[in-house]
């Protein structure tokens, strides 16, 4: 099974400078919970910008440098790779952009952390048709001195067509 999980903004805005436009340690540990135990797949740019493997994940980074290796992470070179990986456990996809964009046709899920503020930023959610989506869980986050912006996690479920 593909997940994607994400947060954006208003405006669909997911990164600025290589991480997120937003301060939320909420969202972070949401991640955290939501991933952990389970199998993670990133852009070379978003291992970049972490900087290590996230503990406690099979961490997968995917790239077109077929040069490029990791000690901590497995590397993969082709979207096929992932997806017979997503046919036997669960498998998320957490960025960047390019590599949601790969993936869009292939989700089956989404978890979506929905930042309540317009905050910028230079990389946008790939487009996509949110009427395929239907939300099945709704949870409001907890704004707080730690978290001083509204948001809410969103889970969804591809519509099936018959």
């Amino acid at each position: 099974m593909l997940t994607f999980i994400w947060a954006q903004d208003k405006d669909g805005y997911i990164g600025k400078d290589n991480t997120m436009p937003w301060r939320l340690p909420a969202d972070l540990q949401h991640f955290k919970k939501e991933t952990n135990g389970h199998t993670i797949v990133m852009g070379r740019k978003t291992y970049e910008s972490i900087g290590k493997a996230l503990p406690n994940r099979e961490n997968l980074v995917l790239t077109r440098d077929p040069n490029y290796s990791l000690a901590d992470a497995k590397v993969l070179y082709d979207k096929a790779e992932v997806l017979e990986i997503a046919r036997d456990k669960q498998v998320y996809i957490t960025g960047g952009a390019e590599i949601y964009r790969l993936f869009l046709e292939d989700a089956d899920a989404l978890v979506v952390t929905h930042v309540e503020a317009y905050c910028g930023g230079d990389t946008i959610f790939p487009e996509f048709d949110w009427q395929n989506w239907r939300l099945v869980k709704r949870e409001d986050g907890v704004r707080d001195e730690k978290n001083d912006l509204d948001y809410w996690y969103g889970w969804y479920e591809k519509k099936t067509h018959a």
